[in-house]
């Protein structure tokens, strides 16, 4: 009496029942730990190993329960991102290049926003990634720069991407945008132009891309002659409110600067609000400069000069690090600013 063909297949075995890890594991000749590397993207499977097993999953319509997966490896298929930044576009595009990188892994992204001020905060960070049993966490400007915050991961077990200004961190730790050169590039455009008498709006002095874009700005125009007195640099808070604030200040002056520099797009935006409101014309009697090349850079009249640092890519390239296998050697990520040049600046009159 001859056999149904069908009756040997793979599927047929599990007619009316769902397959097991460990039916996967049997029937393709290999442990459940294999399995197990293979439905969560280990690079440490040989690649006729993943085909054959994957091929068998398909046949008999396995898939993995996630609640499963995360007790099997005590950790959750959730990728934290923590900030604390007052700038909501570039935590949105972080967000966006994150979940770029983490499209069809299996992953998902969770966010914690913080108050990095707070006494507890490292604390609530610690509660956040045992709870969510996270795999990883990419860490944000300013939270990125606290060697506590990070202490304290190492100390639980926890993996972390920081991106940051400078390296902090060994190269597999880190993402780094090189702020000093963006800051660098502006005063050497400025000064290509004619402007001598520039100011600079600066970022919170605890934020360590504060630090670097005042020091690349001062220092480049330092090599090229010119000092920057302290009345032409005004700390704000990276927000349009404190923008307005500072450039109050330094339009206020009997000797107004002839451009300014502000260290991110939100505070640009308000000196535009100030020379608006007090009559003076961009570019023609004052010239501006922005920092991050956000979407508000193209939309402000006139369109805004600015440094782009891919912010996008930025994100993508911590979630990916976050993917792969953590003994992975690695050089040192980086996204390197340029000034885009648009229509705020021109020489002085």
């Amino acid at each position: 009496m001859s056999r149904n063909p069908r009756e040997d297949s793979p599927k047929a075995a599990f007619a009316g029942k769902a397959a097991t890890i460990n039916d996967i594991a049997r029937l393709a000749g290999v442990s459940k730990k294999t399995v197990s590397r293979i439905i969560n993207h280990s690079p440490l499977v040989r690649s006729d190993t993943r085909e054959k097993v994957e091929t068998l999953m398909r046949e008999v319509g396995y898939v993995p329960d996630p609640m499963a997966r995360g007790l099997a490896f005590r950790r959750s298929f959730l990728i934290g991102m923590i900030y604390d930044n007052p700038t909501a576009q570039y935590i949105v595009d972080i967000q966006y290049g994150a979940l770029d990188a983490l499209r069809d892994s299996g992953f998902e992204l969770v966010v914690h926003p913080c108050d990095s001020r707070s006494p507890d905060y490292v604390d609530g960070v610690r509660r956040f990634v045992q709870q969510q049993k996270l795999h990883g966490v990419m860490l944000v400007p300013r939270v990125s720069e606290d060697q506590a915050l990070c202490d304290m991961l190492n100390q639980i077990g926890c993996r972390y991407a920081r991106i940051a200004a400078v390296s902090l961190d060994g190269p597999e730790k880190m993402v780094v945008t090189h702020d000093r050169d963006g800051a660098a590039e502006v005063a050497d455009y400025l000064q290509s132009l004619g402007h001598r008498d520039v100011a600079m709006i600066t970022g919170p002095a605890a934020y360590r891309s504060a630090i670097e874009r005042t020091e690349g700005f001062v220092g480049a125009l330092q090599r090229r002659g010119i000092e920057l007195p302290k009345s032409r640099l005004v700390e704000a808070g990276y927000t349009f409110e404190s923008g307005v604030a500072a450039a109050e200040k330094l339009l206020a002056a009997k000797k107004r600067p002839t451009a300014i520099f502000c260290g991110n797009d939100e505070m640009a935006a308000g000196v535009y609000r100030v020379a608006l409101r007090t009559g003076i014309q961009i570019p023609q009697q004052l010239s501006v400069v922005g920092y991050d090349d956000s979407t508000l850079a193209s939309r402000l009249w006139p369109p805004l000069t600015s440094v782009r640092r891919d912010t996008r890519d930025t994100g993508r390239m911590a979630a990916a690090m976050l993917l792969q296998a953590e003994s992975a050697s690695r050089p040192l990520a980086s996204v390197r600013p340029h000034l885009v040049i648009r229509d705020s600046c021109q020489p002085p009159a």
